[in-house]
């Protein structure tokens, strides 16, 4: 599907290297939108830059933990796109901890990279969205609504974001800003496959869901682009879930 108000226009997209956020940067440049991202993986962006062969991708070797970075990081990309209409605050690192054994250093840093990016990535995004309208898309997770053991901080961090995409969409809806939460099921990613995905939890995780079939990371692109297109322009403080009927 092709959406004619998204091109040319700019797009900004963290956590854009690999897994959900590749998937999500070559199916904004196959809209013919102006798209930078960032991500920390620098063997991996330069690997679908390369694979995208587009001039006018923009990528910068970021840790989205480091905020003047992220700040920096969107001003100038800005700049080289010509504007920003779409913010995806995708990234995010869903690396186990019990919450008995986590510590304060631990908990704030899984805060950092999967609540307060999205926050301060929004914050600076702000004025240039102002200046003509646009979406910003929050990637929670159905974790949010599950509240599955050993992952404590990050479901916290997931649920907060529900809570903040309601906030931004209300105090910015003047500036015709639509914000919303997106809530993938457990997608299919290379990183999943390598670390959690076994075949018994596939297994299971089939028969809990009405749709049996892998939830890939090109289905919940196909979500993302309708959320960013003028195709939703009155879906806004919403959080959707694409999880095959898991919830």
């Amino acid at each position: 599907t092709l959406y004619p108000s998204l091109k040319d226009q700019g797009v900004f997209i963290t956590g854009g290297a690999t897994g959900i956020g590749a998937e999500l940067v070559r199916a904004f440049c196959r809209q013919g939108a102006r798209v930078a991202f960032i991500d920390r993986d620098d063997a991996a962006a330069t690997t679908l830059c390369a694979q995208l062969n587009n001039d006018e991708l923009w990528y910068r070797t970021v840790d989205v933990t480091d905020v003047d970075a992220l700040k920096r990081a969107i001003n100038d990309a800005v700049i080289h796109i010509g504007g920003l209409y779409v913010l995806i605050n995708n990234v995010a690192n869903d690396q186990r901890h019990q919450a008995a054994e986590i510590n304060e250093q631990g908990w704030r840093d899984c805060l950092s990279v999967n609540l307060d990016a999205s926050f301060f990535a929004a914050q600076t995004a702000l004025p240039f969205l102002q200046q003509q309208g646009g979406s910003i898309i929050n990637f929670s997770s159905i974790n949010a609504l599950l509240g599955p053991d050993n992952m404590p901080g990050y479901v916290a961090a997931k649920s907060a974001l529900l809570g903040l995409s309601k906030s931004l969409a209300q105090e910015w809806g003047r500036f015709n800003i639509r914000v919303n939460a997106l809530l993938p099921g457990w997608v299919v990613t290379d990183r999943q496959l390598a670390m959690w995905l076994t075949p018994e939890d596939e297994e299971q995780w089939m028969q809990q869901v009405a749709i049996q079939r892998r939830l890939l990371p090109q289905d919940v692109a196909k979500l993302a682009l309708f959320l960013a297109a003028d195709d939703s322009q009155m879906i806004t403080g919403q959080a959707l879930v694409i999880d095959g009927g898991r919830t």
